[in-house]
């Protein structure tokens, strides 16, 4: 263990995890890298606010050990988890019941452990709708969106809440064609009237497409690094555009800030991780109403 960041080793034993610490560590956010997630700053007060005996802690798990991970948390008596890049397909595959919106989605990033089952479910769409109302004061349904790294497990997940949440157009975004291509097929099946367009990065019709659009997204991890480029070139974006990574580490991106150069409205990915967050918090503890120490937890640093 190294300050507040775990690894799957440290959830061998109660004894080794909780080892200097009064509350037991019953909650977590797993993810590679993890170091710098925001998780605990809201889930924690919301959880002193409520007198939940627990803690909410990070843990990094690298591919291939989600699955064990989560037996060891369901052995160690975790109420759930949290899952961010770049595992929420694995986890999707770890779970034993999986609530049916995830699965259209093709994703799970919440987990919660019950008496012989490990159920996974995605926040993620409900958190998103809800930021993207919040930043830009207009609803989701109508849109033209394109997504930039749609082939992950949050931009499927977004791409599948969208169609679900009535947007007019969507557009798919990724460096590679295949995962978006079956992502377009999956949506075109269960959205037969949605428009879908998929387009490489680098292809020269992709800019004329995003112009088009009044939101874009960015739902890959480039950004994470404060040297990392945008995911889209200059050219995608146009004034009056809504813009919104769902990065919020760093809170300026250059995605972002190639969006506003070009006069568009731009918002990062803080007001997500707190709408998504107060969905987890409610699947773990039903009619709890933890969004205002989440956001104070959030606004503290």
């Amino acid at each position: 263990m190294s300050g507040d960041l775990y690894f799957i080793d440290d959830l061998s034993s109660r004894e080794r995890l909780d080892a200097g610490h009064q509350r037991p560590a019953r909650l977590a956010v797993i993810g590679c890298p993890v170091a710098h997630s925001a998780s605990p700053r809201m889930h924690q007060p919301a959880l002193d606010e409520a007198g939940i005996d627990a803690r909410y802690v990070k843990v990094e798990i690298r591919p291939g050990e989600v699955a064990e991970a989560f037996e060891r948390m369901r052995r160690l008596g975790f109420i759930g988890c949290n899952v961010t890049v770049p595992h929420k397909f694995e986890a999707l595959a770890a779970c034993s019941a999986v609530d049916p919106g995830a699965r259209e989605m093709g994703a799970v990033n919440t987990v919660r452990f019950e008496p012989g089952v490990i159920r996974g479910f995605n926040t993620d769409g409900p958190g998103f709708e809800a930021a993207v109302e919040e930043a830009f004061a207009i609803p989701l349904g109508g849109l033209a969106v394109l997504i930039a790294g749609a082939g992950g497990g949050a931009g499927g997940a977004l791409a599948a809440h969208c169609a679900r949440a009535g947007v007019r157009r969507l557009v798919l975004a990724n460096r590679s064609l295949d995962k978006i291509e079956a992502l377009a097929r999956s949506i075109h099946h269960h959205h037969p009237g949605l428009p879908v367009e998929t387009f490489e990065l680098d292809d020269p019709g992709l800019a004329p497409a995003a112009r088009g659009c009044g939101l874009l997204v960015n739902a890959s991890s480039v950004g994470l690094k404060a040297d990392d480029p945008s995911p889209l070139p200059a050219a995608c974006f146009a004034a009056g555009q809504r813009v919104f990574d769902t990065i919020y580490q760093p809170p300026l991106t250059a995605f972002l800030a190639a969006a506003a150069a070009a006069g568009a409205r731009t918002a990062n990915g803080a007001s997500m991780l707190l709408h998504q967050g107060v969905h987890a918090f409610r699947l773990w503890f039903p009619g709890s109403d933890p969004g205002p120490a989440m956001r104070r937890g959030l606004a503290a640093g």
